[in-house]
């Protein structure tokens, strides 16, 4: 296949996913989300088609064109196989990977994670239908990887050792943990601050580009915090979600830690990043100046930065095609192969 021709393919994909987006009440889709949500309670019909949402408009024609048109990607290349571990903390999460090596003009060797099994076998099965010449460009296995020639892996910081150690021969990317922080100013309106509640409890908070960590003035007032987050309470329903929220509570009430608390949601001071389902770590900084040197020195840590000045407030959760994860260019290391 030559280069446009797997645009137009993903761009009738993503076609399609918009019109799963407008009648999510379809059949075969229903079947999906049901054998999905049973699969993992975390996920929810409406995170699930919030991340179709975002797929169908990244997979715009337009938007595909742009993104390849930084790169020479050769037309007449041998596919090389890419083995791909994915995580499954949130819907689709290892989309990006998977399109990227296709666009590329390589094969797909896929080892899903276990909770996340439904969802990128049936978009496949829905892109084999668009273009028939990918079957042999992709293969989803539950057994030991083999004859692959580079590694897309993401885990844990624990597994990323185990990663790094098994995979150090090949070519490869290694993803750890990483959160996402937002620079709280207080000159944020209402709009802005409900927006970054999005940020905070899409997915539950389960996703690295979710905000985990804010950074708020000295003297701030919390109101600005709390009176915005109130649009999302209803994320206290979900059972899952609300058992974590009640443990974490016990949990830091016996040990005397001070929390600011709203009923559905923690705020602690810590200078960590990667907090526990239902809770927010928060830190007071004195200067902009000495927080944006603190940041950079701990970019390893961070995913993205929400802010009046970074990522729009609203935006962390529909990354740009280009807006690769840990700041990698997976597309680049795929060329170069």
């Amino acid at each position: 296949m030559k280069l446009q021709e797997r645009i137009n393919a993903f761009a009738q994909l993503g076609s399609y996913l918009n019109t799963i987006v407008l009648n999510p009440l379809d059949e075969k889709f229903q079947t999906v989300l049901r054998t999905t949500k049973a699969n993992n309670g975390w996920f929810i019909e409406e995170n699930i088609l919030h991340a179709l949402k975002s797929w169908s408009k990244a997979l715009q024609k337009d938007n595909l064109e742009k993104w390849v048109s930084n790169y020479q990607i050769p037309q007449d290349n041998i596919p090389k196989s890419i083995a791909i571990i994915m995580a499954g903390n949130i819907p689709l999460v290892g989309f990006h990977d998977f399109l990227s090596v296709l666009i590329s003009g390589n094969r797909v060797l896929a080892k899903l994670s276990s909770n996340d099994k439904i969802l990128l076998p049936f978009l496949t099965s829905e892109i084999l239908k668009i273009e028939a010449r990918f079957v042999d460009y992709i293969t989803f296995t539950d057994e030991k990887l083999e004859n692959f020639d580079a590694v897309i892996a993401t885990g844990s910081n624990n597994t990323s050792t185990y990663f790094e150690y098994y995979f150090s021969k090949y070519p490869h990317i290694i993803r750890k943990n990483r959160n996402s922080v937002a620079v709280i100013t207080g000159d944020e309106t209402p709009e802005q601050m409900e927006a970054l509640s999005e940020d905070i409890f899409r997915y539950f908070g389960l996703g690295c580009r979710n905000v985990s960590k804010i950074y708020v003035p000295e003297d701030y007032n919390w109101d600005h915090f709390f009176n915005n987050m109130f649009v999302q309470k209803q994320i206290i329903n979900n059972h899952k979600y609300a058992n974590n929220y009640d443990y974490n509570k016990a949990v830091y009430l016996m040990s005397n830690i001070k929390l600011l608390d709203n009923e559905f949601m923690l705020l602690k001071n810590d200078n960590g990043f990667s907090s526990p389902i239902s809770v927010i770590f928060y830190e007071i900084y004195a200067s902009n100046e000495k927080l944006r040197s603190q940041l950079v020195s701990e970019k390893e840590n961070i995913q993205c930065v929400v802010s009046l000045k970074d990522i729009p407030f609203g935006e962390a959760q529909t990354p740009q095609l280009w807006d690769y994860a840990d700041g990698v260019d997976t597309l680049s290391f795929l060329i170069a192969l």
